[in-house]
């Protein structure tokens, strides 16, 4: 028998986290940052980016050369000391670069909204603590409110230009050759000198992206490096970016800022696929890449779906597109609408707590057999929760508040809140253990979102807990009337929202885009049409539909609910 002292340094070793004792010859610390040396060291003239800039240049960039870049200035940061490095850029090379650059560096990332007020700005680089932050040129005028009480964080502006040096070049690219010199002139290490391969803990953070803040002050949400890794795994399967020939070729919809851009800077680089950069949303330029540039995937929500079927540009595409669909729940008719352009939806669902996605809507092949209406509505489900995640819960939400969590029935009939358990969580809220607290309620991560269960396990969201309407006692899922609005021929996109009513206590007001082939369509005629020929339940009919110009949106396309009943309250502003 082993004696007392060896029995006690076996249970402490139990005891200890994996990074404060040896860890054993089959384990190593996850980390993505990874996946881009290897890319490079596998492929290295494999076209990794392509870019239009914004000095209107295409640039392309081999693997080497990403690689090389983002070495340079992790070399750079870490010569610094920088730790906590913000991100205030749109879809460059410059912030794939600062993914991976950051994080070999030792640091951690601070992506922001570029779409953000500058106070909200100011406020999540403040309480992130950041100590540089790398801007595109376009967007650094946001940051003169948080420089004035800050002005020793030096800010590294992005020029993005075709040029690596010379002239054109800003000092986000003096820094990366700044950073190449430095390791060429201490030994040439290469990645060996920075943390690609390895990281102390892959429980550390690898980033900090924040929620919205649409109702309060945005959360930092604390990404691990496990997780991360984790996630990218997932992700690389469930959208099938392991193309059986060839290489992806996926193009930047998603914000990058959005979620470190659901991990996929990370993911496209594990599978050597080519980022197609793109500045900002423009549904000409996309339908010109989707049909010049062989584009295989690409993430975006459901009104960025709608508006580009919708363009005049649009066209069915010879080659099959692999369209990853979240931010809200999407409609069976924009399934169908996309499926016909050649643009093949793979649904998703999560929240910047789950690194993004953390469940699909899996397509069965006896489904090919079902009327087409009853088809797209089973793909348009939230589905089942992801490879390296554990079977997503819908709880009784009564219960949910005090902890407690009980399972709904799985009749697709019993309402209750999404919760999450599993490796691709979030470590909890930065510096801020009472939210941390409620987001863990329980034991299991809430969503906020009430679904139903079918009993096949999938799940079907029906509304946010605050967005569902109740009137004269029933159960009214915005979501759920949205879907059926958008099915008549002159609607584009529908938001829902409850307003106060004498008899029922509330009722739906809808709000509608209409298409650009429709001139005269009147809120009348919705009604109407909705009453006498649609699948639209009698209780569920709008009294009130009011036709804008354009639907108020989050910057991963959700509609912003709090603005339409700020506009039933007092009235839709002009636009």
């Amino acid at each position: 028998m082993s004696g007392a002292p060896s029995r006690l340094r076996n249970v402490l070793g139990h005891l200890l986290p994996l990074s404060h004792r040896e860890a054993p010859h089959h384990f190593s610390q996850l980390s993505p940052t990874f996946f881009l040396e290897r890319a490079a060291a596998i492929e290295p003239e494999a076209e990794a980016v392509y870019h239009i800039t914004a000095n209107n240049k295409v640039l392309r960039r081999s693997y080497i050369e990403l690689a090389d870049r983002a070495r340079g200035l992790g070399y750079y940061l870490k010569n610094k000391g920088h730790k906590r490095v913000g991100l205030l850029a749109p879809n460059t090379p410059a912030f794939l670069e600062s993914v991976y650059g950051i994080v070999a560096a030792g640091g951690v990332i601070v992506p922001v909204n570029i779409r953000l007020k500058p106070e909200d700005i100011a406020y999540i680089f403040e309480f992130a603590g950041v100590d540089s932050i790398i801007a595109d040129a376009e967007y650094e005028g946001l940051l003169d409110l948080y420089r004035k009480d800050h002005p020793t964080v030096p800010v590294i502006v992005d020029v993005d230009t075709d040029a690596n040096e010379g002239a054109l070049c800003g000092p986000f690219d003096d820094a990366v050759l700044e950073g190449l010199h430095l390791d060429r002139d201490t030994g040439a290490k290469g990645w060996a000198g920075l943390q690609s391969q390895t990281v102390a803990n892959e429980d550390d953070m690898i980033a900090i992206p924040f929620t919205s803040g649409t109702t309060s002050k945005p959360k930092g949400v604390v990404y691990t490096h496990r997780g991360a890794y984790l996630a990218t795994l997932a992700n690389i399967v469930e959208s099938g970016l392991n193309v059986p020939t060839g290489r992806c070729k996926y193009l930047w919809t998603l914000p990058m800022f959005h979620a470190v851009g659901w991990t996929f800077p990370w993911a496209v680089c594990a599978v050597r696929g080519t980022h197609v950069c793109l500045r900002k949303i423009d549904y000409p330029l996309i339908w010109n890449l989707l049909k010049t540039e062989g584009i295989t995937h690409f993430n975006a929500a459901p009104t960025v779906n709608t508006l580009l079927c919708a363009a005049k540009e649009a066209a069915i595409l010879p080659t099959p597109v692999r369209v990853t669909v979240a931010a809200s729940p999407p409609t069976a008719h924009l399934f169908e609408q996309m499926t016909a352009l050649n643009l093949h939806p793979v649904h998703v669902y999560g929240m910047t707590e789950t690194y993004g996605p953390i469940t699909r809507g899996y397509v069965l092949p006896e489904w090919d057999a079902l009327p087409a209406h009853e088809r797209f509505g089973k793909m348009a489900r939230q589905g089942h929760g992801f490879l390296t995640s554990l079977p997503v819960r819908v709880v009784k939400p009564e219960q949910a508040e005090a902890g407690v969590l009980i399972d709904v029935a799985k009749d697709g009939k019993e309402i209750g809140e999404i919760v999450f358990n599993g490796n691709i969580c979030c470590k909890g809220y930065y510096k801020d253990e009472e939210a941390t607290r409620k987001l863990f309620a329980g034991g299991a991560l809430h969503s906020g979102d009430l679904a139903v269960v079918y009993p096949d396990g999938s799940i079907q969201i029906q509304d946010r807990a605050k967005d569902i309407i109740i009137s004269g006692g029933e159960n009214i899922s915005s979501v759920a009337l949205e879907g059926m609005l958008v099915e008549h021929p002159d609607v584009l996109e529908a938001g829902v929202v409850a307003v106060p009513d004498s008899h029922w206590g509330e009722r739906p007001k809808a709000y509608l885009t209409v298409k650009e082939t429709s001139t005269a369509l009147q809120p009348q005629d919705v009604i109407d049409w909705a009453k006498h020929n649609s699948a639209i339940s009698k209780f569920m009919v709008p009294r009130e539909v009011e036709i804008v110009k354009e639907l108020p949106k989050t910057s991963t396309g959700k509609i912003k609910k709090n603005v339409l009943r700020e506009w039933a309250k007092k009235g839709t502003p002009e636009q």
